[in-house]
């Protein structure tokens, strides 16, 4: 039977023969049902009209994106990881047999972690494709995946290391359990902050902001914020890199976080009335 494919956020659902009545994720208020309705693919469909492609931002360290964009249009990463191989950050819907040969041929998969629901995609058919590879997804966000399968870690608390220098942090917001990526080696050894979209890249690249549905633009709070900055606050990190193409700050990451933080917080306090 077929694995379907959502085309609005690339959620992957069990094997079956008829396509879903219904996708949960986009029906809820963080995300969105096209004016169309809701749409179905497969891979083998997707894989006719869509490719990925790859860009190396550093030694060892690359962008996977699909292209032309599909559903939501973020991008994965493949994180150096220190036993070998890589740490596949966030996930993509579209896997086909050139993105496996390419992985395979520069190390492989030792783990796959993930942001948040949006980006959850078809993390199960990644994780068969390459060995089983545990797949890393906050308890808090359980309720959110499409897909049950034995390859899904559910870790709980703030902080989840999963190999030395790379640690998942809890911070919150867009979704219970959105979590961010700190990779130590990162930006030549200052330390990197993966961000998905718990804090996004903005288009000035020299700051972050935070919502709780980017495309309804529904603002977070500020405990949640305040909770976001906190959670970052013990990490070191010189480079962010976003969810999206273009989107990464490579010098002052942390001190750019923070000043978006109290830019964020200001914005919710302050006056209002025409000027």
């Amino acid at each position: 039977m077929p694995v379907f494919l959502c085309t609005a956020c690339g959620s992957e659902f069990p094997p079956a023969a008829q396509t879903p009545a219904h996708c949960p994720i986009c029906e809820d208020a963080r995300q969105y049902v096209p004016a169309a309705g809701q749409g179905w693919t497969t891979q083998e469909r997707l894989a006719a009209g869509h490719a990925n492609s790859f860009r190396q931002h550093a030694p060892g360290f690359f962008a996977i994106r699909t292209v032309p964009a599909f559903a939501i249009d973020q991008r994965a990463f493949l994180v150096p990881h220190p036993e070998g191989g890589f740490l596949l950050w966030d996930c993509l819907a579209l896997l086909d047999a050139a993105t496996i040969a390419l992985i395979r041929a520069l190390g492989g998969l030792r783990g796959i972690a993930i942001s948040h629901p949006h980006y959850y995609t078809s993390c199960v058919s990644w994780s068969r494709a390459f060995d089983d590879a545990p797949v890393y997804l906050h308890a808090a966000d359980r309720e959110w995946v499409m897909r049950p399968d034995p390859c899904q870690v559910f870790w709980e608390g703030e902080t989840r290391m999963i190999a030395d220098g790379l640690t998942l942090i809890r911070a919150g917001g867009h979704f219970p359990g959105g979590t961010v990526l700190h990779w130590a080696g990162g930006a030549a050894g200052q330390g990197a902050l993966l961000s998905g979209d718990i804090a996004q890249v903005v288009a000035d690249r020299r700051s972050v902001s935070f919502m709780r549905s980017y495309p309804n633009l529904i603002p977070l709070a500020a405990p949640m914020v305040r909770r976001i900055a906190a959670r970052l606050e013990p990490f070191a990190f010189a480079a962010v890199y976003g969810a999206f193409a273009g989107r990464e700050i490579l010098d002052d990451g942390k001190g750019a976080v923070m000043r978006s933080v109290a830019r964020y917080l200001d914005a919710l306090a302050g006056d209002d009335s025409d000027r």
